[in-house]
């Protein structure tokens, strides 16, 4: 097992009108990205309302969150920004406090 999430990241984003469904069919397709990053410990895709979505990822240490932060999924996000999003994705960091996980 992956040592404990000690840090993450909390994206959101906005979509433009009626590129919803294009945003859910590109978040879904995020996950094969992330399968291939070792240190993403747990990443998930969200919809927080009909037009807001979201990232939530987990990492074991800050190596690890910058390693994706500067990988496939955060590239392929920012070159869908222009045409998915109302505007750039609002990229939190995150303080893991405690943890469950397989």
């Amino acid at each position: 097992m992956t040592d404990a999430p000690s840090v993450g990241l909390l994206v959101t984003m906005e979509a433009k009108p009626g590129r919803e469904s294009d945003v859910e069919k590109f978040l879904e397709s995020g996950r094969a990205l992330a399968d291939e990053e070792p240190a993403t410990t747990a990443w998930f895709a969200f919809r927080l309302s009909e037009s807001t979505f979201g990232i939530y990822d987990v990492f074991p240490d800050e190596d690890g969150r910058q390693a994706h932060l500067n990988g496939k999924v955060a590239e392929a996000l920012m070159a869908q920004a222009p045409d998915l999003f109302t505007g750039s994705p609002a990229i939190q960091t995150v303080d893991v406090l405690a943890s469950k996980l397989p």
